[in-house]
């Protein structure tokens, strides 16, 4: 806001205003933009939805099961990528090809759900 109206009131000196004219001008446009501007740029700002990234990303994503995955380990495909899975309900065994959602990530392990 503050670098418009230093434009503007630059603009009033390149004419020859007096400082005191220049100062004016200054607050008058820095007073101006604050008003009119700002709202506009914060409804700009605040309407974006935030973006996942890194593990967040992962959470809910749907996986395939490419090695049965049991308590003991497994191996899904997500987001292109082959990751280690476990169920997240340790009883549960999820078959080759079936479709499972990712629950957590526990380090380089997908913590994976799927409906039996």
């Amino acid at each position: 806001m503050c670098a418009g109206a230093a434009v503007v009131a630059a603009g009033s000196a390149a004419l020859g205003g007096p400082v005191a004219l220049q100062l004016a001008v200054f607050a008058g446009s820095a007073l101006m933009l604050l008003l009119l501007a700002r709202p506009a740029a914060r409804r700009h700002l605040e309407r974006a939805q935030p973006v996942k990234i890194g593990i967040g990303a992962l959470i809910g994503a749907h996986a395939t099961v490419l090695r049965k995955v049991d308590a003991n380990g497994g191996l899904v495909k997500l987001r292109g990528e082959e990751w280690s899975a476990r169920p997240y309900d340790p009883l549960q065994v999820l078959e080759v090809g079936q479709d499972v959602a990712v629950m957590e990530i526990r380090g380089a392990t997908a913590i994976v759900w799927g409906e039996p």
